[in-house]
């Protein structure tokens, strides 16, 4: 049975749980729509709510803000290392190069879908690997 408003006014969202949906969707919106754009957004509100926010917001904001900068990072100087290596005119150093950001793209916007609905149920998310630690 659907759910009324007045079912949904009994159960109150958890503190921040907006606006870590909101970080968590900058993130993927970074990844797979505006990238730049989204992530300057992102990185305003990390700038703007990192003291005052709820621990649920604080943390998705952190996470979506850091794994953001990390895996931009990561694309760009290992996609760079593998063309500096291999030289724009050999073959392979391509299909390296766009397989590597193929599957780490990939990944990220993976797990930037299990940060959304983790942020939608109200938890905490931690990014594998490149993900700041939980405090």
């Amino acid at each position: 049975m659907p759910l009324s408003a007045a079912d949904s006014a009994d159960k109150p969202a958890a503190d921040g749980q907006r606006l870590a949906v909101l970080a968590e969707s900058l993130f993927l919106a970074n990844l797979l729509v505006a990238p730049g754009i989204a992530f300057g957004v992102l990185l305003w509100l990390w700038q703007k709510h990192k003291a005052s926010a709820p621990p649920l917001a604080r943390q998705h904001l952190k996470q979506a803000t850091f794994v953001s900068l990390y895996g931009g990072i990561l694309i760009v100087s290992l996609s760079a290392l593998f063309l500096a290596i291999g030289g724009l005119h050999w073959e392979w150093t391509w299909v390296v190069v766009i397989l590597y950001f193929t599957c780490i793209h990939s990944t990220l916007v993976m797990f930037g879908m299990f940060g959304l609905a983790k942020a939608m149920a109200g938890q905490i998310w931690r990014y594998p690997l490149i993900g700041p630690s939980l405090q």
